[in-house]
């Protein structure tokens, strides 16, 4: 609230273009945190208990308002009104009572009223003072009421939806409209995560309704985010109309311009308004109710409804990693916090600089033990770290949940024993979910070049068995592996199948800058003998007698890290290759968009011809082409129009391979094309909505296979074989087609 009357205080002195042009910069950032809830935010459809319906059993309200912020929009309410005459539509009228603006005579409001449509108090002044003071705000209310009273209002709305719910029960007011289901862009951005009108009660027993706009504001669609289309506005009417709603929009008249030779810098045509109720008539025709405001406000005052209580989940998520460099959690941490969730995280710390507790976004992160420094190596070295891990894991969940009471334990293995760690929440009602990041034998057995029937190997396939049975449910990285794992540790209902989607808020294509004559081809991940970054080095060293100034740039850390520094010198190749620390997601991404070209050089004959590899999606999403070896499992989720393919082992094939790749600007650009178009029907915003439902189903004791999150769930719509998890998965990518 600081930061707004700062901001209040000098507006009046800045130019409006210079806050248009701010306001845009931000926004921008604003939009891409809030992918997972603005324009939609689900948990925001869910119905109020004892809900009646609509009048007449109609499927959806419809409700239109008007904000007139000068003189300028004053002039133009005419116009709006016999625009929404002709349509079929009636409206509500908000006009600021003082200020310096403009002054609505009562002939206006008159007109309007005439017309049947209706007249509302917008704020006093609109100079975002109105809730500074609360021992002044008495005063503020008597002059509202005047104008309420004089004007024959019953609505009222605060200048850029600044809202204290609680005073205004001082007012004399059936509804008030300052409020929003989600809308980041605000200055005061908390929304009240409903699209339903909703009763506030005071304590006398009176009240009045509170009608939340439902749909983006006209400013902050085509004005700040510089839309071209009502796109958004239809997209979210039919999300509405689907969950039965309230459809409520804001338009203001000083931002339409009926004449197309007006400065469209600072207003939008009003061909978007009339296209938007155009759709919403021819669409829907007679399913929806349209009243004004005020009859919303008598309609839902007759009984009175709660304001929905959008539950908030207590989770944890335990995870031998660092958040800060783990997608696959911060996915499903991110879309747990963005629906009002609490979420505590508790993993490594990899840099000594870094804070025990820190809040990360809306993460509360817990470094519980260090790892910087350490060089696993043998058996001994890794189990160690790990067992530790898992002791203070179990520490500090016995300590955090009599306080925190989680509802759900999320544990990420390696190892999966780890998820014994939540014993105590498990035995006083909380829920477990078991995630399984990497199939821990088949790791292990190719890690240490062990064969299958090996004690070692026997014992963790025990262990796996013991983790997924103490476990509510399973999650499992990959359906190759589903296969396995059902056949061996856990029933099929009680493991889904979460792939790791491609998380868009993060990998989004950025402006690239190509390098012809020095190209950058790029791999992040671990250092592993099955990541075949071996065989990707050798490569370099053809593709360098034809390109001279290639580099091939390695972001990770592994046990192998040692042996591909000794190769890379033995090949003469240390101004070719070169070796880089890992570093968080959000900066890796940034990174990885500048590459000419992404490498994904695993070996088939290991662990790696079955474990699915998020980067190749995140190099699609970022408009970065990417050479991948032809495993099992990526010619199972892929083929040859979105991804290069190379014979696995193959290091003259992986060198023709990058080499067309960085040659062929027609190949590369339609590669680029039909592989954004698959990441974009397959990310993280496509399937999150099925991980949501999964948890809260635990919570609830329900049936945990929603739609969506069954065996099958999270195969890619097109470009992916349709398979009986009964069958031998691999599939000919000849049999595929990218539509």
């Amino acid at each position: 609230m600081l930061n707004n009357r700062l901001y209040y205080r000098f507006k009046p002195f800045l130019p409006k273009r210079l806050r248009m042009g701010a306001r845009r910069v931000v926004a921008q950032s604003q939009r891409r945190r809030a992918t997972d809830s603005w324009p939609i935010r689900e948990a925001a459809g869910a119905t109020p208990p004892g809900w009646p319906g609509w009048p007449d059993r109609k499927k959806f309200a419809l409700v239109l308002t008007h904000d007139v912020e000068g003189a300028v929009g004053l002039a133009k309410c005419r116009q709006l009104m016999q625009l929404e005459q002709a349509l079929g539509f009636r409206s509500s009228f908000n006009f600021i009572p003082e200020g310096d603006e403009y002054r609505v005579s009562a002939a206006q409001r008159e007109e309007l009223v005439s017309n049947g449509f209706e007249v509302g108090v917008h704020d006093l002044r609109h100079d975002g003072k109105l809730y500074w003071r609360r021992k002044v705000f008495p005063e503020n209310a008597r002059s509202i009421n005047g104008y309420l009273e004089d004007w024959g209002a019953q609505g009222f709305r605060s200048g850029f939806m600044l809202h204290e719910l609680d005073w205004l029960h001082q007012l004399n007011i059936r509804y008030d409209s300052s409020t929003f289901d989600t809308d980041p862009f605000e200055p005061q951005p908390d929304g009240v995560d409903t699209i339903f009108p909703f009763w506030m009660p005071h304590p006398d027993g009176g009240g009045y309704v509170e009608l939340p706009y439902t749909l983006p504001q006209d400013s902050t669609l085509f004005l700040v985010l510089q839309e071209t289309s009502p796109e958004i506005w239809k997209r979210k009417l039919d999300w509405i109309a689907e969950k039965g709603g309230m459809a409520l929009v804001n338009v203001h008249p000083d931002w339409v311009a009926f004449d197309p030779r007006e400065d469209l810098g600072q207003e939008f045509p009003c061909a978007y308004y009339r296209e938007f109720l155009e759709y919403a008539r021819a669409r829907y025709g007679d399913l929806y109710w349209q009243p004004l405001p005020r009859e919303m406000a008598a309609y839902v005052s007759g009984f009175r409804p709660a304001k929905p209580r959008v539950a908030r989940r207590s989770i944890c998520m335990v995870s031998y990693s660092d958040y800060q460099t783990d997608n696959r959690v911060i996915r499903y941490a991110e879309a747990l916090t963005e629906r009002g969730d609490t979420v505590d995280f508790f993993g490594i710390k990899r840099e000594p600089h870094l804070s025990d507790v820190e809040m990360v976004g809306k993460v509360q992160v817990h470094r519980i033990q260090e790892r910087y420094g350490k060089k696993e190596k043998g058996k001994r070295g890794y189990l160690l770290p790990l067992i530790k891990f898992w002791l203070l894991a179990c520490s500090y969940l016995t300590r955090q949940h009599p306080v925190k009471r989680y509802d759900l334990i999320h544990v990420h293995n390696i190892p999966d024993f780890l998820v014994f760690s939540a014993w105590l929440p498990r035995l006083t009602g909380a829920k477990i979910i078991l995630d399984i990041h990497d199939v821990v034998p088949e790791f292990y057995a190719s890690k240490f070049k062990l064969k299958p029937g090996a004690f070692g190997v026997k014992a963790l396939k025990l262990v796996e068995w013991l983790s997924a049975h103490f476990a509510d449910h399973v999650i499992i990285s990959n359906h190759l592996w589903h296969k396995t794992f059902v056949a061996r540790s856990v029933s099929e209902a009680k493991c889904s199948v979460f792939i790791n989607n491609v998380n868009q808020r993060i990998f989004y294509r950025r402006n690239q800058v190509r390098r012809p004559g020095s190209p950058v081809i790029m791999f992040p991940g671990g250092l592993q003998w099955h990541q075949g970054l071996d065989i990707a080095i050798q490569a370099m060293a053809k593709v360098v007698e034809q390109i001279p100034g290639a580099q091939l740039h390695i972001y990770g850390d592994g046990n192998m890290k040692a042996q591909l520094l000794a190769l890379t010198r033995e090949l003469g190749l240390t101004e070719t290759v070169r070796f880089f620390e890992p570093v968080p997601v959000e900066r890796i991404a940034e990174i990885m968009s500048q590459a000419d070209l992404g490498v994904v050089p695993k070996r088939a004959d290991s662990f790696g011809n079955e474990a699915y590899s998020t980067k190749i999606m995140e190099f699609m999403s970022l408009g970065v082409p990417v050479v991948v070896s032809s495993t099992k499992i990526d010619r199972f989720y892929f083929n040859d129009s979105v991804v290069r393919f190379f014979e696995s082992g193959n290091s003259t094939a992986l060198a023709t391979a990058l080499l067309e790749m960085l040659q062929q600007d027609t190949l590369r650009w339609r590669m680029v094309a039909a592989a954004l178009e698959y990441a974009e029907k397959n990310s993280w915003n496509v399937r999150k909505k099925d991980y949501l439902e999964l948890v809260d189903a635990l919570i609830e004791t329900r049936p945990v296979h929603p739609t969506g999150t069954g065996p099958l769930a999270g195969m890619p719509d097109f470009g992916c074989p349709r398979v009986n998890p009964g069958v031998e998965a691999a599939t000919p990518a000849d049999a595929l087609v990218v539509k």
